[in-house]
């Protein structure tokens, strides 16, 4: 399906969007009609925002330009890179909008599908192509999935939203052994398969379905889990109409696997396979480069930068000024990255330097800083604290008690249990929660410690309690001064201390 196809739904979305502004339509409603146009109104429903896919998190320097040029003309005042790898554009009013997603169309960018029940934006490694240790580049692949979903997006309509992840290593960043369906790249080209699996209310790792495909039969993949999908999820249950749910809905893993089988075996039945084109960087680089935001690729001589703004919410003006610079670099790649970074690569080492001299005061400058939160309760109609705040308070304490930059780890904050911010499965982990004291309620955050998402260690964090939301930067302090005062890296501590959190963390639950 082409993008003119899905610009003649833009007529019925001004309508039904001028509907919702004029009060004609209420909140529940227009959710359900909106996400499948990749937007949402905002909490207070008095602005919008808009999910701009980007297959595999891929960013040409044309795109970021177009992005860039977009925000300019319309006057947009905020974005977001989320944790799916996609770019959200907030508190647009409905002329912004509109202009905006016909815009979008016209450039090459699809919105549709970013939200409600349809196939997500296909996640992918964000350094796949350039990791020194990657199996093989698995990017080609995740975009080929990509288009396929896209026509799928006005098919049958599944019970809830599909999130596709592809993974280059065990790093497992994009949690592709635990995402509604998941390949994970083998070291001899071929890819393991991966069901199932989700985060929130009910978290559980995926289910292995298949070993060594082949990266032409991807899409027999891709069809026989949608149409397990629609055969045996819950269509009457929204709580549980996610994929993780049919597998006791179905009677076990087993039972599972031969209705998946049954429907791969029929999938084979028709023409699917797919033929991709390795990416191929000619780029030649020169000089050499460290630093705390600096990776050098497997391409000698080119290195990536990690541009992480703070809470994934970049600076306007620069990522302006990063566009700029850009456009007169050969062969650049922006990257998204699940963790709300964005990923400069194929620089050479005086272009990595004029980038990290435009990123130098909005990006982050130590592990702890890159941490990770949801767009937060003060944007999201379901959102129950304000994680972007909690995570901004938390930073200001953190480089106020100057500590050295590994006393503490990436910490993952949700705003509520749907687990945007990945709490589950962060060595540190929050999520939006109410506190009763006396019969009194405080805004609270759960704590979870011990996430794992590395392949083959896989671990949700264990739940330990709940701490008040002013609580949460004194306790992050305190921990970060004791494990400072040890002369030891955060990860050194633990392994030293395994109930050291938990003994700290017990003056505040």
């Amino acid at each position: 399906m082409n993008n003119l196809e899905f610009k003649k739904d833009l007529p019925e979305f001004i309508e039904k969007t001028n509907q919702f502004y004029s009060g004609e339509m209420n909140m529940k409603d227009y959710k359900g009609f909106s996400g499948f146009y990749g937007s949402y109104a905002q909490k207070g429903g008095k602005a919008s925002m808009l999910r701009l896919r980007l297959p595999a998190g891929v960013i040409t320097k044309e795109t970021l330009n177009f992005i860039v040029n977009e925000i300019k003309k319309y006057e947009v005042t905020r974005a977001h890179f989320t944790t799916c790898q996609t770019i959200q554009l907030h508190d647009l009013q409905p002329s912004q909008l509109f202009s905006i997603y016909e815009d979008i169309l016209d450039f090459g960018i699809i919105s549709i599908g970013g939200g409600g029940d349809f196939p997500r934006n296909v996640m992918c490694s964000p350094l796949s192509g350039v990791q020194k240790d990657e199996y093989f580049d698995v990017t080609p692949y995740a975009q080929a999935v990509s288009n396929y979903l896209l026509t799928l997006v006005k098919a049958e309509k599944m019970p809830r939203k599909l999130k596709v992840g592809f993974s280059n290593t065990k790093d497992n960043v994009t949690h592709a052994t635990f995402r509604d369906l998941g390949f994970v790249a083998c070291q001899d080209g071929t890819f393991d398969v991966y069901c199932c699996g989700g985060l929130g209310n009910n978290p559980r790792f995926g289910v292995q379905v298949a070993s060594k495909v082949q990266g032409e039969d991807l899409l027999y993949y891709v069809k026989a889990m949608r149409d397990t999908f629609l055969q045996h999820g819950n269509y009457t249950n929204r709580a549980k109409a996610r994929t993780r749910y049919m597998i006791e809905a179905v009677g076990g893993e087993q039972a599972f696997k031969e209705y998946f089988n049954e429907n791969l075996k029929e999938a084979f039945k028709e023409d699917l396979k797919i033929s991709v084109t390795p990416i191929a960087i000619t780029k030649q680089g020169n000089g050499s480069i460290e630093g705390f935001n600096v990776i050098a690729q497997k391409q000698e001589g080119l290195y990536s930068v990690c541009y992480h703004p703070l809470g994934g919410n970049p600076s306007l003006e620069v990522l302006a000024h990063l566009n700029d610079a850009l456009q007169d670099m050969d062969d650049v790649i922006l990257r998204l990255s699940p963790d709300e970074s964005c990923y400069i690569t194929n620089l050479t080492a005086q272009e990595a330097r004029i980038v990290l001299d435009v990123i130098k005061e909005d990006s982050a400058q130590n592990v702890f800083e890159t941490s990770i939160s949801c767009i937060g309760a003060s944007t999201c109609q379901v959102g129950l604290r304000d994680s972007q705040g909690l995570l901004k308070t938390c930073i200001e304490e953190i480089r106020n008690a100057n500590l050295p930059a590994d006393a503490l780890c990436q910490i993952h904050i949700s705003g509520c249990p749907s687990s945007c911010g990945t709490h589950q499965v962060g060595k540190i982990g929050f999520r939006g929660h109410t506190k009763v004291i006396d019969k009194k309620a405080y805004p609270a955050f759960m704590l979870y410690i011990a996430g794992n998402d590395m392949q083959g260690s896989e671990a949700m964090g264990k739940e330990m309690g709940a701490i008040l939301e002013e609580d949460v930067p004194k306790f992050l302090v305190e921990l970060g001064t004791t494990i400072a005062s040890s002369h030891c890296s955060f990860d050194e501590w633990v392994q030293s201390n395994p109930n050291g959190i938990e003994q700290i963390a017990s003056k505040y639950i």
